[in-house]
């Protein structure tokens, strides 16, 4: 073990510490030249032991120039570590200048920067990339002696990831000798993890030091004072009880998992504040401005609550946090682990955190959860190979730098982990299509970024070029964002461009914690002014949704096949799944089960997969296209992260057909020919390859601009150049990760073992109900079908009605049937049909992303 300088060791006495084992196995590693990952509790100290080595080489060896580098996946998390590294630094008197590098740098300071940079710099991988393109680059890195990754588990096998590891290759070229940590208290696959922080991409050179474990968390479930909701919602059922136990606590962070779920549940809890608490609201489309004053006052212990998404999932030091409120279903076992961390975050006493299912579902998953925490499970996938895209932006981002001989830079790039299977075709292609565009593309002068020089040196075109491509680097594609300005006030945040586009002036909407009437737009600026009284409408985010895990999902499928598990479940749940076994059969652990019923003029089938809603929605077009080919004359499907629904004008037979691994064939391939969702992933793609330029210097490309020049390029490739390096990239990150084809084949071939279970139904069974009362079907054909959703109450009575008679008939037999169960509530009162303002009403053509 390393030993701490007597300065160091009087500072932590000072404070009644003493340094753990994992920090001093780092100085271990940083004095024989290792690197290493420490994978140790939240609370346990990762930050100060990834920058101790630092800290004390400094100490023993003070020099100007830059020193360690960090780089974390969050903003925040770089501005956060910088506030909690300055207190240590001053109180021993280190002559040690701390400073951030993100997005939000002021100019003048990232001038002084390049021209004298600090010795701890934290930034992001964007930032880090923009940095190796500039002149000072080998003068600024050539010093470099440590290299510090936060959150390393949410970071690789991202395209960001894949970015971050490609600069993290360019330094060990500029600092052959500088060392690398990677920090995380979330590991599933630590070798692989290991590998990606590897200088070699090999995982025997990275050290592997596990901290001790932590005090056991204490995770309570939620439920509402009433009827259980059978499916959809978002949780706002629950907000008088989280509410209680905002204003029992001390400070409390509610977390949920999309930005339209933190506007809700933010106005939700703010009618119910008779109080006055101080409760704020923090997600990424929120302004800087807006973000940091939330932040800060939580360091200063100033709010009492705070609702927030994954913009705080990470990291953020907040020790006074009393509990943490988990809104809706965990969605994943590492993500929940991360986020119960932000509470306490003392590693010697245990994190507090209530679990608030939205429905049913959720309740079961909740359970999982606890249950895989319980047993110290971890989930996560390890990390893909690298991205094309991500590989031609680098190396256009290198030839800006400075011109580079091919050889040497395939060299380079297939020393970071997700290239070193790169294949020489693959480097070769990427090189010729920032070259000049392709075969297809070669006559267009816009195209022409690179030129080669006598000696086979590759350059820069033109400052034209570099310009572009720095004005453009990075692998985050959003949809177009329009800023939302209150009329005469601050600018609140950003919002999709195709969201204001549906609003018209007078409508009301939800956006920063406030009520909004909007007045129209001024250029790019959608005005608005503060409103009352009306019914509003919530921006929703096409990068929010959040995949279950297959761990987790393995997990809430043994729960549901297991009665001897439903004793942890609450009374309405177990009655729910009870009637499940009585009037069905109850999903298998291993196995499918698939139900068809009649309803009204047209038939349901109903499959159990519980492999997330992206795979399920992919599965949903296979099944409808094998079903047109059957006859059974699809109408339409309906994904939720645990079900699929299908609809049909006529009864489907012979289920097993549906479901054959084959279906991952022709109809795949067929369906992808047809979908618009290889063009907007080619869309993505060419964007971050450098193929489609999203900014222009004073101004930034429309949508609808992107979108046609994205199209009309891939129809040319298409046509001339089909197997063009950028049409390969669109059809890998389609099969991984938009439609989510790996876990169909687990689900299929789980099928094709276990067998699958079809029971023909006279009536909708219990688990069906909230698949069908769903919002977002997707429609396979033209034709209206506003019925359904009216009879979306009528199934709930249905299957209330049921719950009441085999309800009635358990109690003559059992006393296992609470007093206050589902069956002895009022029931729900029919509901006037009614059409989702945001449903979404799809033609054969639709993607199922």
């Amino acid at each position: 073990m390393g030993t701490l300088p007597e300065l160091f060791a009087e500072w932590f006495a000072g404070r009644g510490w003493a340094p753990r084992p994992h920090q001093l196995a780092l100085l271990d590693a940083a004095g024989a030249g290792d690197s290493a990952l420490l994978v140790a509790p939240t609370g346990g100290g990762k930050t100060l032991a990834g920058f101790l080595p630092s800290l004390v080489d400094l100490h023993w060896a003070p020099r100007e120039g830059l020193h360690t580098i960090y780089v974390s996946p969050l903003k925040a998390l770089a501005v956060d570590i910088a506030r909690n590294l300055t207190a240590p630094v001053e109180e021993m008197g280190l002559p040690i200048r701390i400073e951030t590098r993100t997005g939000d740098t002021p100019a003048n300071r990232r001038a002084r920067q390049k021209a004298a940079p600090p010795q701890l710099l934290l930034t992001t991988p964007e930032s880090l990339a923009l940095l190796l393109t500039l002149d000072e680059a080998p003068a600024m890195f050539g010093g470099l002696s440590a290299i510090v990754v936060d959150e390393i588990h949410a970071i690789a096998g991202t395209k960001r990831g894949d970015q971050l590891a490609l600069g993290m290759a360019r330094l060990s070229r500029l600092a052959p000798a500088a060392r690398r940590v990677g920090l995380s208290a979330t590991v599933a696959h630590p070798d692989d993890l290991r590998a990606y922080l590897s200088p070699t991409a090999r995982p025997g050179d990275v050290r592997l030091v596990l901290g001790a474990g932590g005090a056991e968390p204490v995770i309570d479930l939620q439920l509402p004072d009433g009827r259980l909701p059978w499916g959809g919602e978002m949780g706002l059922a629950s907000m008088p009880e989280v509410y209680r136990r905002i204003r029992e606590a001390g400070v409390t962070i509610v977390f949920v998992n999309t930005r339209a779920q933190a506007e809700l549940c933010f106005q939700a809890l703010w009618k119910l504040n008779d109080d006055n608490l101080p409760i704020g609201l923090h997600h990424g489309s929120l302004t800087v401005e807006q973000r940091r004053k939330v932040e800060a006052a939580m360091a200063a212990g100033r709010l009492r609550a705070v609702v927030a998404t994954a913009s705080l999932d990470l990291g953020i030091d907040w020790g006074a946090v009393d509990q943490v409120v988990q809104v809706g279903a965990p969605k994943g076992i590492a993500r929940l682990l991360q986020r119960i961390g932000r509470a306490n975050h003392r590693m010697d006493e245990p994190s507090r955190a209530v679990l608030v299912p939205a429905n049913r579902f959720e309740v079961v998953e909740c359970l999982a959860a606890r249950q895989a925490i319980a047993a110290h499970e971890l989930d996560g996938d390890p990390p893909r190979p690298g991205g094309l895209d991500v590989l031609c932006q680098h190396i256009l981002a290198c030839a800006v730098a400075g011109p580079f001989f091919p050889d040497e830079l395939f060299e380079e790039v297939t020393k970071a982990q997700p290239y070193a299977t790169l294949t020489r075709r693959d480097f070769d292609d990427a090189l010729r299509f920032v070259e000049d565009g392709g075969y297809a593309l070669r006559t267009y002068d816009r195209f022409r970024r690179l030129f080669r020089d006598a000696e086979g040196r590759v350059h820069v075109r033109s400052n034209a070029v570099a310009r572009q491509l720095r004005m453009n680097l990075g692998t985050i594609v959003d949809l177009p964002m329009l800023k939302v300005r209150l009329r005469g006030g601050p600018v609140l945040g950003e919002v999709e461009e195709w969201f204001v586009a549906s609003l018209v002036p007078g409508d009301a909407f939800i956006f920063a914690g406030q009520l909004l009437r909007f007045e129209g737009l001024d250029g790019l600026i959608a005005l608005a002014t503060r409103a009352s009284g009306q019914v509003p409408r919530v921006p929703v985010y096409g990068g929010s949704r959040m995949p279950l895990s297959t761990s987790l999902a393995a997990r809430v499928r043994a729960v549901i096949a297991d009665p001897g598990a439903w004793k942890h479940l609450p009374p309405p749940v177990q009655e729910w799944l009870r009637l499940q076994r009585h009037a069905s059969a109850l999903p298998p652990g291993d196995g499918l089960l698939v139900e068809t019923f009649p309803r009204g003029e047209k038939w349901f089938l109903v499959a159990y997969g519980f492999e997330g809603k992206l795979a399920h929605q992919t599965l949903g077009m296979l099944v409808t296209k094998r079903m047109e080919r059957l006859g059974m004359a699809p109408l339409g499907y309906l994904a939720t992260d645990y079900v699929l629904a299908c609809w049909s004008a006529f009864e489907p037979t012979g289920v097993e057909r549906l479901f054959e691994q084959d279906i991952l064939g022709e109809e795949l391939e067929e369906w992808m020919a047809e979908s618009s969702m290889l063009r907007r992933s080619f869309r993505n793609i060419a964007i971050v390859a450098g193929l489609i330029e999203k900014n222009h210097p004073d101004q930034e490309k429309s949508r609808r601009s992107m979108t046609m020049s994205a199209d009309l390029i891939y129809d040319v490739l298409r046509k001339h150049e089909p197997d063009h390096i950028l049409l390969r990239a669109t059809r890998q990150e389609a099969a991984a990760g938009l439609t989510d084809v790996a876990r169909i084949g687990l689900m299929l071939d789980r099928a094709q073992r276990g067998g699958i279970v079809h029971r023909a139904l006279d009536r909708v069974s219990p688990l069906a109900v909230p698949s069908l009362i769903e919002k977002g079907r997707e429609w396979v054909a033209g034709g209206a079908e506003n019925a359904l959703l009216a009879e979306a109450a009528a199934m709930v009575d249905e299957a209330t009605d049921g719950a009441e008679r085999f309800g009635e008939l358990l109690a003559e037999f059992t006393d296992a049937i609470p007093a206050r169960g589902d069956r002895d509530r009022p029931r729900r009162p029919r509901q006037a049909p009614h059409r989702p303002r945001f449903g979404m009403r799809l033609n054969r053509r639709a993607d199922a992303s």
